[in-house]
């Protein structure tokens, strides 16, 4: 059995901190953090600078957290219901509105 070792409180994954998800959905958002350390001071860069790969998210982008915050919206309003409701995404743009 594989096991997938994830780290979603800011730990290294080495660290033995591990997760997992029940579903793909809790995997959206739990992108992990890298520190950029080859940006030299001498460059004149004096801050910590902290990046999150989104990159990590199941459909490797940003817009992952967009779409299930969509989703989850209209779901409470009550627009589309769970096993009731076919979703289509027509565009090609960027996230797709209206």
């Amino acid at each position: 059995t594989t096991q997938l070792m994830v780290a979603t409180d800011g730990a290294s994954a080495s660290t033995g901190t591990s997760a997992i998800a029940n579903n793909v959905l809790e995997l959206i958002g739990n992108t992990p953090m890298v520190r950029l350390n080859a940006i030299p001071a001498e460059e004149g860069c004096v801050a910590e600078i902290v990046c999150k790969l989104e990159s990590s998210n199941p459909a490797n982008s940003v817009k992952d957290r967009i779409a299930l915050s969509m989703i989850t919206q209209a779901e409470k309003r009550g627009d589309i219901s769970p096993g009731k409701t076919i979703l289509v995404e027509p565009t090609s743009g960027n996230t797709g509105i209206g």
